[in-house]
């Protein structure tokens, strides 16, 4: 087999695939091979279509690219790009099948340098907010009367008409004070903090509004500044900012007191329409009349109702006299009734003890009676007991050892003071004591010699 036959022969046997797989393949393959990515060119063909889609050619120097960015994601969009725009876009990278031609499908748009700028607006809004200048604490509340509204813009911006157009309508009697200076371009930003140190140090109003009209993030930078928020926050009255439309957000917005959506908002916030102060006074005065006049007839009905509670001074003394006889009547009835009562119950217990008093005269004859004997009795029981205790005391004194000590006899002890009864109880070269009728003598023994009953055992 020749090379043209195994060529046709591995032709045969490869797969066939079709237009639409291929290119459903290739996008496949690029959607996986380039993430979502920043992608940066200028604005080219822009379209609009009526479903809302966004399609466009992306495009620098050198190259371009189709771009498509469905109504889904294009309705989040800050802005609707023009031609010639400079523009970054956060793209996915794939094929448009039914063509087979290679575009990229849009994320997210924004204005080119963008999101340096924005990454610049989060560090120093983190900063700031570090150091306590976006803290709910530091923010004052606005004057409910102001006298004077100060403001911070361009006397040439429209936002200045919109706020004085604002404040003559509702407030016309507010005096208004202008701190003119630029709020776009270089220098700005330092003007600007200028302004309202000029206007804190003057202390001429009541509240300060800082404004300008909406613009692009460049445009809105000047207030995006360090210098600007410490300004606004060591202002001396409260600072109202109304900067932008409603979804530009500042630096200036997070370090005033209060942020207005717009810089007509911002004038509606520092004055209350003057029509509602009348109209609510108006209903004070209503309210306070209503009141008074209650109040006047609920005192007129009191006096009325004391007017009719009142009487005469003869006729309110001869009332109390007769409530007096009264009270002395039935004061009379009361202490009457229980004495009349205690009488008769008295003289019914005089009649009770009367019947049951005993006869004490024979009683008294025969207690007398009684108490005669019964001193002869104790009489004789007294005689006889002195008898017998004389017999025991002439006992008692035949048995005195005194006088047995008297006849000549003495009563020995040892050293310890024990009775010396026998022989056993002495020993040799110890001291006795001999206990005497009048007195006692120590003894000293020199030997001891038992012996017989009534002999001298004993050498003294």
């Amino acid at each position: 087999m020749n090379f043209d036959e195994r060529q046709e022969s591995a032709s045969a046997a490869a797969p066939v695939i079709t237009v639409s797989a291929l290119n459903q393949s290739v996008a496949r393959l690029l959607e996986r091979t380039f993430p979502l990515t920043w992608i940066s060119g200028e604005i080219s063909n822009f379209t609009r279509a009526a479903s809302g889609h966004w399609y466009f050619t992306l495009k620098d120097d050198a190259a371009q690219v189709r771009a498509v960015m469905f109504r889904g994601r294009a309705q989040y969009a800050n802005f609707v790009p023009r031609e010639g725009d400079k523009v970054e876009v956060r793209a996915l990278v794939t094929l448009y099948g039914p063509r087979g031609d290679y575009q990229i499908n849009v994320e997210a748009i924004r204005r080119a340098g963008v999101g340096s700028l924005f990454e610049a607006f989060q560090r120093l809004k983190e900063k700031l907010d570090a150091a306590g200048l976006f803290h709910p604490d530091r923010k004052r509340a606005l004057p409910i009367f102001p006298r004077a509204i100060g403001i911070v813009t361009s006397p040439q911006a429209a936002a200045l008409r919109d706020v004085l157009t604002a404040l003559k309508r509702r407030a016309p009697h507010v005096q208004v004070i202008l701190y003119p200076t630029p709020v776009q371009g270089q220098l700005a930003a330092e003007k600007i903090a200028a302004a309202i140190d000029t206007a804190s140090l003057r202390n001429d109003c009541d509240v300060l509004i800082v404004c300008r009209g909406g613009g692009s993030i460049e445009d809105l930078w000047s207030f995006n500044d360090e210098e600007v928020a410490y300004a606004v926050a060591n202002c001396r009255m409260p600072v109202i900012s109304g900067v932008g439309h409603e979804t530009d957000f500042t630096i200036c917005d997070f370090a005033a007191d209060l942020r207005a959506a717009t810089p007509t908002a911002a004038a509606e916030l520092a004055a209350t329409p003057r029509a509602d102060w009348i109209g609510s006074l108006r209903a004070d005065v209503v309210d306070l009349r209503r009141a008074m006049r209650r109040a006047f007839n609920d005192a007129e009905q009191t006096l009325d109702g004391y007017s009719r509670r009142l009487l005469n001074p003869s006729a309110q003394i001869g009332q109390q006299r007769h409530k007096l006889q009264a009270l002395a009547t039935n004061m009379t009835h009361a202490n009457r009734a229980p004495l009349t009562q205690a009488r008769h119950q008295l003289d019914r217990l005089s009649g009770r003890l009367g019947a049951r008093k005993p006869e004490v005269a024979g009683a008294r004859s025969v207690l007398a009676s009684l108490q005669h004997r019964s001193a002869i009795s104790i009489n004789t029981q007294l005689s006889q007991r002195r008898e017998a205790l004389g017999a025991l005391a002439s006992q008692l004194e035949l048995l005195n050892p005194q006088r047995t000590l008297e006849r000549g006899y003495a009563i020995v002890t040892d050293e310890q003071g024990t009775i010396v009864r026998t022989p056993n109880q002495l020993h040799a070269d110890t001291t006795l004591t001999l206990m005497l009728a009048e007195g006692s003598a120590q003894v000293g023994i020199n030997a001891v010699q038992p012996g017989k009953a009534g002999s001298d055992p004993a050498g003294v």
